[in-house]
């Protein structure tokens, strides 16, 4: 985002739901209608077909679920910030909430170019719906947490290719029983790299199953992106907290 500072503002939204079938780019569709129908002064691409604006960070995959996703955009003029959740939550379908709207600061870089990690919370079963024992689990997680490579199938551009993901995972861990919202599931909480090269909790979860050739198939019940992080000189925060006005301080990694 390169605009004026005082017009450039960064969005954080959550999409939950059944609209977690809705692709990226019709999420993208759906912004630019919300902006429209409540008329903000929204800059302009020049050229032959002018574009707004906007500006998303990392695409969710279709079928997750978000709580903390974000998109940068540039305004012709400045607007009251404090109305536009509700205002923009109101011209939105069912399931694409927008939780808070902040200013930039001027020449903030491109949320894709300075996320490097995020968190999810996915909840699994065996892939024939039932429950796997939680101490399998947590077996499990330990072994991949420990193995040197955990190489799965990736497919990328409709390529398929054997990969290795265990480079981006930072952080795997079985949480209590009871923050299930369901009780045939398990919940793995993961935070994985965005670069050099990224991985979908779908490849660390099959990755799991395979660690163990008796252990059972994974499936993925639901999965919730709940923190996306941008790291800098050892610390590390939110997009909310990063390039906004007023700055807010950032936290130190533990």
């Amino acid at each position: 985002m390169r605009g004026d500072a005082g017009y450039a503002v960064r969005v954080k939204y959550t999409k939950h739901g059944k609209v977690r079938w809705v692709s990226h780019r019709d999420v993208a569709r759906a912004f630019e209608r919300a902006l429209r129908i409540e008329q903000l002064p929204l800059a302009f691409t020049l050229g032959f077909s002018p574009r707004p604006k906007v500006s998303f960070g990392l695409a969710l995959s279709t079928g997750y679920e978000s709580e903390a996703e974000y998109l940068d955009l540039e305004l012709s003029e400045p607007v009251d910030l404090e109305p536009l959740p509700a205002r923009l939550t109101a011209a939105m379908p069912i399931g694409l909430s927008v939780v808070d709207v902040v200013a930039l600061a001027e020449r903030a870089p491109a949320l894709q170019e300075v996320i490097s990690a995020v968190t999810w919370r996915v909840e699994v079963t065996a892939d024939d719906g039932r429950p796997v024992p939680l101490e399998l689990l947590r077996e499990l997680v330990s072994a991949a947490r420990s193995a040197p490579t955990l190489e799965v199938t990736q497919v990328r551009k409709g390529r398929s290719s054997l990969s290795d993901v265990r480079p981006a995972i930072r952080h795997l861990d079985v949480l209590d029983a009871d923050v299930a919202t369901d009780p045939i599931v398990d919940v793995i909480e993961m935070e994985l790299s965005t670069r050099p090269r990224g991985a979908k909790p779908s490849e660390v979860v099959a990755a799991i199953a395979g660690v163990r050739p008796d252990a059972p198939a994974l499936a993925i019940a639901r999965a919730v992106r709940t923190h996306q992080w941008i790291e800098r000189d050892g610390a590390r925060c939110e997009p909310l907290d990063a390039d906004t006005r007023p700055h807010a301080p950032m936290v130190r990694a533990s």
